[in-house]
């Protein structure tokens, strides 16, 4: 079920109508608060499940193992106050994390392994024995890194276990961020859904505002930039290199508008059940160097790696060696969490490339609490290059693909693909529309839509004028 489906235009308003008159029953506020979560996770589940039912069991074996062994940890730190009880804790706590990232490598790291060690060793090509017949469950790296994330902070203390485990599924399986994020912290969701919630009318009409903005995004710039970026990589070896140069700055604005447009869906369709998640993004080809844009793009999963794994690694209270290394360890590891593609990975490692060079400067932290000015351009724009370069690696099937469209890059001569005039125009206006509102809010934190209705009925115009004749899914959706 998509966001952009008419299944959840449907499905939207009937599962707020019944949440809000749950909330709002006369019954025990206890029971109110149990039957409200409850309703969340078998309207999630219902959710999830649209894509295949299947999927169900295993998410709901994630949960249910996270929850224990949050239970464990918990109880094996207060029964024995001592080195023992700690070493219990800590052994929960890892068979926890085995087990998830086991799950995960099966169903997303697997095969691509196997296949690889096989093209090592020639003789065993054309064994398939060692291959496994799997379907990738959507979303599977959201949640499982969401489970991940409560065991390890009720380890470390920065939560108490919840013996609640209505409340603890409907953590996991929130549905608007279930699928592509944000991947929200325990110590941030879960006390949520401890507590008893009401409606509030300024939140609500928030959070439409939101997704009204996130349908722009996805609808207006990234799907009609998709027609075109789609039809120059299936046959970019025939394309000019302006061609070629146009659709890599195209599949920029493509995966933002796609990725940073569900998150606003997902933050605002949130608002709307009385639940803040966190924000994912904050204008990222705004930033002034990579440092920055980092810090900007997909804040959850970036996030994520700097409290999990790069703190605990040293982060950047050691030498500057350690301090290079610690980085280039979360930049692999984020281009593998992308997916099992080599492409992923030597994307990672552009980024780590481009990160050394401020780290050696003493300038990784140049641009952290400033916000962009206009006499900057020149430095942004050169961002936007840096970064479109990586989009290329990351777009690209394979390797030898990402290699061969730069170097078609220099082609003086080819054809170009054709868009219908109304596409053409949807995209510069989309375009247009993004970056000014963007820009002029670039300071705020709410989604940049002012409370103008005449605005809303132009986005809504805009929305239904110059949504191409069909939808792509969801890029984050694969991972």
């Amino acid at each position: 079920m998509f966001y952009n489906s008419v299944e959840f235009a449907l499905f939207l308003p009937v599962v707020f109508i019944i949440y809000w008159a749950i909330g709002y029953a006369k019954i025990d506020g206890s029971l109110k608060l149990k039957m409200q979560n409850a309703f969340v996770v078998v309207a999630s589940y219902i959710f999830y499940g649209w894509w295949d039912w299947r999927f169900l069991l295993l998410i709901a074996f994630t949960s249910f193992c996270s929850w224990g062994s949050g239970l464990l940890i918990g109880k094996s730190v207060a029964s024995v106050q001592s080195v023992d009880g700690h070493k219990k804790a800590r052994f929960w706590m890892i068979a926890n994390i085995v087990l998830n990232l086991g799950i995960l490598f099966t169903f997303k790291y697997y095969n691509f392994f196997v296949e690889e060690f096989c093209q090592l060793f020639p003789s065993l090509e054309g064994r398939s024995g060692g291959v496994i017949s799997l379907i990738l469950p959507v979303g599977i790296s959201f949640y499982t890194f969401q489970a991940l994330s409560y065991s390890i902070d009720v380890y470390r203390g920065k939560i108490e276990p919840t013996n609640d485990i209505i409340a603890f599924f409907a953590f996991i399986s929130f549905f608007p961020q279930l699928v592509a994020g944000p991947i929200e912290r325990a110590t941030n969701l879960l006390p949520q859904f401890l507590q008893n919630r009401k409606f509030a009318y300024e939140q609500g009409i928030d959070g439409m505002r939101q997704i009204l903005w996130g349908l722009f995004k996805k609808i207006v710039v990234a799907d009609n930039c998709a027609t075109y970026v789609d039809q120059v990589w299936a046959a970019y070896d025939t394309q000019s290199g302006s061609t070629l140069l146009l659709a890599a700055m195209l599949f920029t604005f493509q995966i933002y508008g796609d990725f940073s447009g569900y998150s606003d869906m997902a933050i605002g369709t949130a608002k709307l059940f009385g639940i803040k998640l966190m924000r994912n993004f904050n204008n990222p080809y705004f930033s002034r160097d990579i440092a920055e844009f980092w810090r900007r793009w997909h804040i959850s999963l970036t996030t994520w790696f700097r409290d999990y794994v790069y703190i605990p690694l040293g982060g950047s209270r050691v030498n500057k060696l350690i301090t290079m290394r610690n980085t280039c360890v979360v930049f692999l590891l984020c281009g593998l969490w992308h997916g099992a593609n080599w492409t992923y990975m030597v994307w990672g490692f552009y980024h780590v490339a481009l990160f050394m060079v401020l780290i050696v400067l003493n300038q990784s932290k140049r641009f952290k609490d400033s916000v962009p000015t206009a006499r900057q351009l020149p430095r942004i724009m050169l961002t936007f290059v840096f970064v479109t370069i990586g989009w290329i690696i990351f777009r690209a099937p394979s390797l030898p693909d990402a290699w061969g469209y730069m170097c078609s890059m220099t082609n003086l001569s080819g054809a170009a693909p054709t868009l219908p005039i109304t596409q053409w125009i949807g995209i510069i206006f989309g375009l247009l529309t993004m970056i000014a509102f963007e820009w002029t809010y670039r300071n705020s934190e709410q989604a940049p839509v002012p409370h103008r209705w005449w605005i809303y009925y132009l986005l809504i115009a805009a929305i239904w004028w110059y949504a191409p004749s069909f939808s792509t899914d969801f890029i984050y959706f694969q991972f």
